[in-house]
């Protein structure tokens, strides 16, 4: 495999972009955070990073996710990570297989348990895995989460434990 000069980034949201309001003890979905992870591991692959939405993976429906699938499959670049929320990112994965297929795209969608503005959070931990799949993996879509790469279609989030696993 050929590592990738350019990376096209759409960003929907979810928990690795939520940010802490301390007045009411809520998060929202802030700005994408992945441009800030990039900058501090100072990579030096050329990216860009398109926000489509700032939403809770469980506030998508499928006019969302048809809007994932169009920004992707009207993307010029071969390799596209996707920072979406961990609760229904297998199911916009799901949306994203014909696409890559008939185009031949390498496509990994990773998130976090919780938001990169964190200390302790696992979002670059998940984005560094994403980067290496989509060097090391042929067109398909993957997802990128806790040191593992699954295909699309045979992962399953596995809430009580706060991991992903193969089906």
């Amino acid at each position: 495999m050929t590592p990738f000069d350019f990376l096209q980034i759409f960003s929907t949201g979810g928990t690795i972009d939520k940010i802490y309001f301390d007045a009411s003890s809520e998060y929202a979905v802030g700005e994408p955070q992945i441009q800030a992870v990039f900058r501090e591991a100072g990579v030096t692959f050329g990216f860009g990073v398109c926000s489509l939405m700032r939403k809770d993976s469980l506030e998508m429906n499928a006019a969302d996710r048809e809007r994932v699938r169009s920004a992707v499959a009207a993307c010029e670049h071969r390799h596209i990570l996707i920072t979406h929320g961990t609760d229904t990112m297998t199911e916009t994965a799901a949306v994203l297989t014909e696409v890559a297929r008939e185009q031949g795209k390498v496509i990994v969608l990773t998130g976090s348990m919780a938001p990169a503005r964190f200390r302790q959070s696992d979002a670059e931990f998940n984005i560094g895995c994403a980067v290496g799949a989509l060097n090391a993996c042929g067109p398909g879509v993957y997802i990128a989460m806790s040191g593992h790469v699954f295909e699309a279609g045979r992962v399953r989030k596995n809430r009580g434990a706060g991991r992903f696993e193969a089906l």
